[in-house]
């Protein structure tokens, strides 16, 4: 079981949200007022919890609480959704005696449909009756297509904890954050500080993140400290959080729907960070090298076909690609053996090493292959 860091309490139930009848709603709550940091999807069609995100976010006051509902997306439901959207947060606001712009709000699930509200009024309220310290079930209220709950934590050297959940497993390609991120702290941080380094963290993290090319329409994470547990070191504090996004984003990679192997694509040599980034995530994307993936295919040629595609600089005459650890191309085709080569590939995690020999910066992207059962997934979605 995970609990929560100090001052934070969570709780779930099924308020009939999803038809399956499973959890479907989910708050944590905070005993004191929170610093945080946020991103949201840049979609053009963004649900109404982005956008009031977004409001809360520049008026720069703490939050007390996030409130999650799963299986509905509460997305391209017009003025009618956005009032929804902030009942649901003034109801958990008035449960817990906070203001309503102290809770954040985040809906996941299907697009399209109005949030059935009379559940949402008849579950809310009970949430504030049952919040405990672990956030177990928190983490997998959360979800809809996952196979598994994500959590990850670390404790800094002062003993301040901090305890992500995650959510995301198909419409997977984040524009700035993931489908569902929450980490909680009981560390005292700057807000200042940890604002100006969000985007970045962001960036390495659950922006190298692809499943299926497709952007969600709700995509959100957000960093809460509550104190708690007293000053942390800013620069501890900032590795911290980016080693627990960094774990998440694997987690949600490795559950992409359908998937049975990890992509990983790790890019040194580049111009700059975000080129290297830009590379990586091309190649994580390319449905091509995801079915050579699943296929345990070493074709590197798909790799050089997505690399020349990305923008990213590069130099052939001095390119390097390796797959699995076996070196397969450097300015030209190198000898190999591809049946090793393919049986290494008979792995959880399938790793391409590729030096664009331009500079000296690198970064690194995670996907997954791409199998019958994604199709089968998303083909019978709502149907």
């Amino acid at each position: 079981m995970t609990a929560l860091p100090q001052g934070f309490r969570a709780a779930a139930l099924a308020a009939g949200i999803k038809p399956s009848g499973k959890i479907d709603l989910t708050a944590v709550v905070s005993d004191s007022p929170c610093a945080w940091a946020f991103a949201g999807t840049r979609s053009a069609a963004a649900a109404a919890c982005v956008g009031r995100a977004r409001q809360l976010y520049a008026a720069g006051l703490p939050l007390r609480a996030v409130l999650v509902n799963a299986g509905n997306a509460n997305a391209a439901t017009g003025a009618g959704g956005a009032a929804d959207d902030a009942e649901m947060g003034a109801l958990l606001a008035q449960a817990v005696g906070t203001p309503p712009e102290s809770v954040l709000t985040a809906s996941t699930g299907v697009i399209g449909h109005r949030l059935p509200m009379a559940k949402v009024r008849s579950g809310v309220p009970k949430l504030a009756e049952h919040l405990q310290s672990a956030a177990d079930l928190h983490a997998q209220a959360i979800m809809t297509t996952d196979t598994r709950p994500k959590t990850a934590e670390r404790t800094l050297p002062g003993g301040q904890r901090l305890v992500g959940v995650a959510k995301g497993s198909g419409m997977i390609h984040p524009d700035m954050a993931t489908m569902f991120s929450f980490v909680y702290s009981d560390a005292a941080v700057d807000q200042a500080a940890l604002r100006a380094a969000f985007p970045g963290i962001v960036a390495r993290t659950f922006n190298a993140v692809t499943v299926d090319g497709d952007t969600s329409t709700n995509d959100m994470t957000a960093a809460l400290c509550n104190a708690q547990a007293g000053a942390a070191d800013t620069a501890e504090f900032l590795q911290a959080l980016e080693e627990v996004m960094r774990d998440l984003a694997r987690q949600i990679a490795r559950d992409g729907e359908g998937a049975g192997t990890l992509l990983t694509v790790r890019v040194t040599g580049a111009a700059s960070e975000a080129d290297a980034l830009l590379a990586a995530r091309t190649c994580a994307a390319s449905p091509l090298l995801k079915s050579a993936v699943h296929g345990r295919d070493p074709n590197w040629g798909r790799v050089i076909m997505a690399l020349g595609r990305s923008g990213a600089r590069l130099n052939l005459d001095n390119l390097r690609v390796d797959v699995q650890g076996v070196p397969v191309f450097h300015a030209e085709p190198l000898t190999y053996d591809p049946g090793q080569v393919s049986a290494a590939m008979n792995a959880e995690e399938v790793v391409f090493d590729i030096d664009l020999a331009v500079g000296q910066a690198k970064g690194e992207a995670w996907g997954c292959d791409l199998s019958a059962e994604y199709v089968r997934i998303n083909a019978d979605y709502t149907t």
